[in-house]
């Protein structure tokens, strides 16, 4: 026997199977590449100067682990898939006299060109993309890139050592799968599962029920908070009742079908439908996954492109003023002084103010039911029920609004960012009080940010004793006199003028010992963008992976089926069926099939929507339209390329078959 005779061995299979091999290998090539650069991202030094870099580090290495996971579930579901197709050819070494350990032999030195090959070429391509790939994180977070070269070995040494890890893995499961096999059972192994499959009624139901409850979650949720704490168990109930339905609902479908022999009793309908019936027990797994990853693939694109570009929005919603100053606890006497002291700062800068927003509040958090509040423990687990209550004084309300309310003892007026109160009275943890008239419009205040997250409301009282009997009952304290203050308004400078009038205001309101915040747009613009930015890199990245995913499923999926039906046609040919009646079954076959998955993603998607929107108004994004144009225009372009994809691997199915 010949001293390499093994690894000679290894490399003629590979070669004769290249077909399946090499998309498997650029597959492993790009996801170690994807992998390698999101690290190199998380540990680059360039990414210290970016404002806000921590939570763009953040992001990223959050990014690097789904990819991780990802790329360990997606090559061992491909590799599975190569193993299943390769049995037949290990089952006839083993009939020739090779043994068991030789024919793991062979596959230890497959597996170990594969792996160098995979590695060595994935790690090149990501360093020499590294440079074009943090320039592209650069610009979507505008930062001015600098143009030195890193190539940090912590990334290497991660990146060698995941897939590795998971090259070993693959090995040992194809050692395995060869092990516990017969040379009989290996050389029918791509014939095993052609029985009819039961209709698995009890599953079918589960599927319907998980799909149901999951949609019922998504289209219900309400509150952002609620859409954040229940937006995971929708996923997994989708998933699986996904998983169910492809995998016995559609069998329930295709015989349904069958009884139908008006539909059923056509020749291209008769040969797609029968042979989808014993297929698809076999095929479900594949048709699942195509359709959660084209799901994954539209909404994460969607939401993170809608993000960045509704940045300025999300801006606007977030500082409705160029200077805003925000304070806990402040007295009557601090408040005249914060006053004089913004428009002394103001006037230093020579600056004007414009649009004053000015007054003082007092907020709870409490637990809605209906018409009653009450400030108890919050429950987290009833997220829907959190509101947010904050009351003004009449005086306040007159002054900023520019009108001339009058209130009595115990009436109220009640405005809603967010939520209902339905009736004309409150109950605060016993007090009630009178809802006089509810509020429209409110011209002076803004937008209130805790309402992008919760319920939320502002009720304008009578005067001070209110307030205190109000903080008595949901509390059991008296009121201090000290709420909280706010002052916003607009000044006549650039950008420049704004940073340096909340740094100097910041200087000195921090000094008073006031807790609380200056801020605007201008000084946290940078961040925004970095982290906006960040998420849309992130989609874009992981977007690109679950397509090559997807198209590598796809590809298999049709050779696969090519294998399998490559026999079944040619006997129906010989019975007398013609070559365009064969035509027109593979196409209706294919078509069905294929589409399927396209078509359930979609459906998913249309009942996510809602609870998407509120999960990104927790990002400040409230341009529901926005997102709806972003969703639609990813949607039509994943399609086209998903048609695209179906053509090429539509030509591979015929070419076998044909």
């Amino acid at each position: 026997m010949s001293r390499f005779f093994y690894q000679k061995l290894a490399i003629n299979n590979m070669k004769k199977n290249s077909k399946t091999l090499i998309p498997y290998i650029l597959a492993c090539i790009g996801t170690i590449m994807m992998f390698y650069n999101m690290v190199f991202l998380v540990v680059a030094k360039d990414i210290g100067s970016v404002s806000d870099s921590e939570d763009v580090r953040y992001i990223l290495f959050l990014g690097a682990i789904v990819i991780g996971i990802f790329s360990l579930i997606f090559l061992f579901y491909t590799n599975s898939f190569l193993i299943k197709r390769r049995k037949k050819e290990f089952g006839l070494f083993n009939v020739l006299g090779m043994e068991k350990k030789h024919i793991a032999r062979i596959m230890f030195y497959e597996s170990l060109f594969t792996a160098l090959i995979s590695i060595a070429l994935g790690l090149i391509a990501g360093i020499l993309l590294s440079k074009l790939i943090i320039l592209l994180l650069f610009k979507l977070i505008t930062f001015n890139a600098t143009f030195g070269f890193e190539m940090p070995i912590i990334a290497v040494i991660i990146s060698i050592s995941l897939f590795l890890g998971i090259f070993l893995v693959n090995l040992l499961y194809n050692i395995r799968q060869v092990h516990l096999s017969n040379a009989i059972e290996l050389l029918k192994g791509g014939n095993v599962g052609e029985k009819e499959p039961k209709t698995k009624w009890l599953l079918t139901i589960i599927g319907v029920l998980c799909l149901g409850v999951g949609y019922y979650i998504a289209v219900t949720t309400e509150s952002p908070l609620a859409a954040l704490n229940l937006f995971f168990v929708a996923v997994l109930l989708v998933i699986i009742g996904t998983y169910c339905l492809f995998t016995t609902g559609s069998i329930a479908v295709l015989k349904m079908l069958r009884k139908n022999k008006k539909y059923y009793y056509i020749p291209k309908h008769f040969i797609s439908v029968s042979s989808m019936i014993y297929r698809m027990k076999q095929n479900a797994a594949g048709l699942a996954n195509i359709c959660i990853l084209s799901t994954a693939v539209i909404i994460i694109i969607s939401s993170t492109m809608s993000l960045y570009m509704g940045v300025e929005d999300a801006i606007r919603t977030r500082y409705p003023s160029h200077i805003i100053v925000n304070l806990e606890n402040v007295s009557d006497e601090n408040a005249a002084k914060i006053d004089e002291l913004i428009l002394l700062k103001t006037k230093e800068a020579k600056l004007i103010q414009k649009d004053v927003v000015k007054y003082r509040s007092m907020e709870y958090l409490c637990m809605q039911d209906g018409n009653n509040f009450s400030k108890e423990v919050i429950s987290f687990k009833a997220v829907d029920n959190i509101a947010v209550l904050g009351f003004i004084t009449l005086d306040e309300y007159n002054k900023m609004e520019g009108k001339n309310v009058k209130l009595n003892k115990g009436e109220i007026l009640l405005y809603s960012f967010r939520g209902n109160i339905q009736g004309d009275e409150i109950n605060l943890n016993g007090l009630k009080l009178s809802v006089k008239e509810r509020i429209d419009t409110l011209n002076s205040f803004g937008s209130n940010q805790v309402a992008s997250l919760s319920n939320s409301y502002l009720i304008v009282i009578d005067g001070m004793d209110s307030l205190n009997e109000i903080n008595s009952s949901l509390t059991g304290k008296k009121l201090d006199e000290s709420l909280n203050y706010y002052y916003g308004f607009n000044i006549n400078g650039d950008k420049q003028s704004q940073i340096n009038l909340i740094n100097s205001l910041k200087d000195e309101i921090y000094s008073m010992e006031s807790r609380g915040y200056v801020e605007g747009p201008e000084i946290t613009r940078e961040g925004f963008y970095a982290i906006y930015g960040g998420l849309f890199f992130l989609g874009i990245f992981l977007g690109l992976l679950f397509i090559m995913a997807t198209v590598l499923i796809i590809y298999y999926k049709q050779i696969a089926e090519g294998f399998d039906d490559k026999e079944r046609f040619e006997i129906m040919q010989k019975v007398g069926l013609s070559r365009d009646e064969v035509k027109k079954s593979i196409k209706s076959q294919v078509l069905t099939v294929f589409f399927l998955s396209l078509f359930t993603a979609v459906i998913h998607i249309a009942f996510a929507f809602k609870v998407i929107t509120r999960l990104l108004n927790i990002f400040n994004l409230t341009n529901v339209p926005l997102f709806a144009l972003c969703t639609t225009v990813t949607i039509i372009v994943f399609a086209v390329f998903y048609l695209i994809v179906y053509i090429f691997t539509a030509k591979t199915y015929y070419k076998i078959v044909s």
